[in-house]
């Protein structure tokens, strides 16, 4: 076997040189009858807002023809004064089915002086194009407008903006004012606002809902309200509500069937890490209590059973014990400590009290960098929002350097197929079942989560009829679910990022490329995931001897960030292998972006350098390089377009040595985009690994080695002992006399 190779390797750096100039598609042509459509639609929006003054501005939506590109976005209209882009004033976003076929529907929070602005240009686009073009510019006519020196129809309408109109109208069906679905709710309800110029406090005091503060808010747009005060919002004020979801979760907790009782022993425990459990309350009386720090957050007034304790108590029981407990399923990585914290008692819990507790719990113990979240909702995940939880999980994880393990969570009707809250986690590792053969469990739900993202993100044994993991709570039991497949990956996650010393970016990146190996299948990605994690941490730790696994760390800065000097070994004039690469990266998140959740985009290019001194990627991703054309909705569904982990790979079957360019130099490049103005992705911390498999069977780790030294690139051989000693080390405490 051999060892991981980190790789210290300089990354550089360059901004982005901009793209081309806006144009047509081939087959649209813009008309005046389309754009007097349009003109229709704002000036009666417009009208409705200054019908309307409950509001300082004007809530307007954009129904785009297809899932939208952010260079395809409107540019000029909805566009006021003075301001950068119409993207500064997005609110919302959203899709929804038509002509079977996925639309974009974005919202935006603007000025009635800007909706003016924009009817004012429209009506002179429709004069221009009825008097000069018959009616219709297509890509031939446009491009003719953008090369003639002679554009002066009207003083106050410069040639680009007059081109940029044509271009936003293309992809615009219509303009409308949008009102939330759900109409009536029948208990204490989760209620997200767009946002305004108002806050919360403010809002609430204009609808009358004077008992606010007996309530509260999450954030500066999340609002908890009862059924009285929902239906006060959705008389005066429908179009704030931008998503509603009930503050009641309802939990299933698996039967157990127990074995008879047998007495467990452990020793005390020493330096061993630590991983945060959220969940029921815990049993101090059973034989590994010594090893859980315990804090009961559940208010004094709401009565605990004794049965409150059993779920939360049998998942700290992997965490501490699990290979003691399931011999066949030990894992290397030894007894872990455990901070846990009970939130719930019962079979439901107020979403809204447990999100605020674990903004607490997270906020107080920053020491903890790998967290256990085997909770899970009933109710499946709505298709265009993020739920409250996972969004605060995922707003905690982009704020402190940690990760949430989150359990996929289980079926509990027959027809139920998406998963639960909150494992629509984006940050997080959400896992999934599966059985001893790999197969999913019978209960397992499945992602995408948002119409596109990737969950569940991993699968574990979590047991099935039959083969059931063993558990510990009032005695020896045997249980099913994904609560039970969580807890092990926390254990691989901490001892990896606690024991070996990982950035969490590679602990998750090498959790992903051991899970996916050469034989990833995407058909069951929705179920299962990139793949089930190997059960030995030295199986992820190591590779075969024809395999080298390397691993390389960076931060972005600046558009692309890249490195042309990795040196594959080369015999015989080829490269004789095949390449997988994981990147991996926690982006901040916005839930009031709606389906455009996530605010930075890394894709990644992996592969040979070609005789001019370019990329030639393994998966023949070329949507950055200038001349190749790719949709929106193609880049996401094949390129993973905005998902967070992106998971590239040759298969085995059929493979043959590549050709060795003149360098016989590899290399990598991250490229970055920001749907926001802001540019949140400054600074953005990320990991790779990298995976070669020798053709031949030959073992080349040692040519690779030595070709990384001559380049000046330092390389680290990871080896399991050497960590162990250096953290037992640290962990010893030096007495001074």
């Amino acid at each position: 076997m051999n060892n991981i190779l980190e790789l210290k390797a300089r990354f550089d750096q360059k901004g982005n040189v901009g793209g081309g100039s806006r144009t047509l598609p081939e087959k649209c042509s813009v008309t005046a009858a389309h754009l007097k459509d349009l003109c229709g639609n704002l000036k009666k929006i417009e009208k409705y807002w200054q019908s309307d003054d409950f509001l300082n501005g004007a809530l307007i939506s954009i129904y785009y023809d297809r899932v939208i590109a952010k260079s395809n976005r409107t540019h000029f209209l909805l566009k006021g004064k003075g301001q950068l882009s119409p993207n500064v004033s997005i609110v919302g976003a959203k899709f929804i089915k038509s002509e079977n076929k996925t639309k974009h529907v974005i919202t935006h929070y603007l000025t009635n002086e800007i909706i003016g602005i924009s009817v004012h240009f429209l009506e002179e686009a429709i004069k221009i194009i009825e008097n000069n073009y018959n009616g219709a510019i297509n890509k031939i006519k446009l491009e003719e407008i953008r090369r003639s020196s002679k554009f002066n129809y009207f003083e106050d309408f410069a040639k680009t903006n007059f081109i940029n109109l044509i271009v936003d109208s293309c992809y615009i069906e219509k303009f409308d004012i949008d009102e939330t679905s759900v109409k009536n709710v029948s208990n204490v309800t989760l209620v997200t606002l767009y946002k305004t110029d108002f806050t919360i406090k403010s809002l609430m005091a204009k609808l009358g809902i004077n008992d606010y503060f007996q309530i509260g808010s999450i954030d500066e747009t999340t609002v908890l309200l009862n059924p009285t005060q929902y239906e006060i919002l959705m008389r005066k004020a429908p179009y704030l509500v931008a998503m509603a979801t009930s503050d009641l979760r309802d939990i299933k907790f698996e039967s157990a069937t127990n074995q008879k009782y047998s007495q467990f022993s452990i020793p005390e425990p020493k330096n061993e890490p630590i991983i945060g459990v959220i969940d029921t309350l815990f049993d101090d009386t059973v034989y590994f209590s010594k090893w859980v720090e315990y804090t009961d957050l559940v208010p004094k007034e709401i009565e605990k059973k004794p049965s409150d304790k059993d779920h939360g108590t049998m998942v700290s029981s992997i965490i501490v014990d699990g290979p003691a407990l399931n011999p066949d399923l030990d894992d290397e990585c030894g007894r872990f400590r455990v901070k846990h914290f009970g939130v719930v008692a019962g079979k439901s819990y107020s979403s809204f009290t447990v999100i605020r507790a674990i903004k607490d719990i997270v906020e107080k113990n920053q020491d903890v960098k790998v967290w256990n979240l085997s909770l899970g909702s009933s109710e499946e995940v709505a298709e265009n929002f993020i739920s409250p939880e996972a969004a605060v999980l995922d707003e905690l994880q982009t704020k402190y350097d940690i990760t949430f393990v989150i359990a996929g969570t289980n079926k509990t009707k027959a027809n139920q197929t998406r998963i639960g809250a909150p494992a629509d986690s984006i940050n997080g590792i959400v896992v999934n079942s599966v059985t001893i053969e790999k197969k999913s469990a019978s209960y397992t739900r499945k992602g995408p989560v948002l119409s596109f993202y990737t969950k569940p993100d991993l699968s574990y044994y979590g047991g099935e009829k039959g083969e059931e993991i063993a558990v510990y709570s009032y005695e020896k039991l045997f249980k099913t679910g994904t609560s039970f497949a969580a807890p092990w990956i926390s254990r691989k996650l901490a001892y990896l990022i606690q024991v070996i010393g990982f950035p969490r970016e590679i602990a998750k990146a090498l959790l992903i490329d051991s899970a996916a190996g050469w034989d990833h299948d995407d058909s069951e990605i929705d179920s299962v995931g990139y793949g089930v994690v190997p059960v030995k941490i030295s199986d992820i730790l190591r590779s075969k001897d024809d395999e080298i696994r390397f691993l390389m760390t960076g931060t972005k800065e600046l558009y692309d960030t890249y490195n042309y000097s990795i040196p594959v070994p080369v015999y015989k004039e080829k490269h004789p292998f095949i390449a997988r690469a994981t990147l991996c990266y926690y982006p901040k998140c916005f839930r009031n972006q709606g389906v455009d959740y996530t605010a930075t985009e890394l894709q990644i290019q992996f592969g040979r350098m070609n005789d001019k001194g370019k990329i030639k990627p393994i998966d023949d991703d070329y949507q950055s390089t200038e001349g190749f054309a790719v949709t929106e909705e193609e880049a996401r569904k094949d390129y993973r377009k905005w998902d967070n982990i992106k998971h590239i790979g040759e298969f085995l079957d059929g493979k043959k040595p590549k050709k060795a360019y003149n360098s016989h130099l590899w290399g990598i490049s991250i490229k970055s985009k920001e749907r926001l103005e802001e540019n949140y992705g400054k600074g953005m911390k990320f990991g790779i690994v990298v995976t070669l498999k020798e053709l031949n069977g030959k073992n080349r780790i040692n040519d690779f080695i030595q070709a990384c030294q001559m380049k000046s690139i330092l390389v680290r051989p990871i080896t399991i002992q050497t960590q162990v000693d250096i953290y037992n080390k640290i962990q010893e405490e030096i007495e001074l006399e």
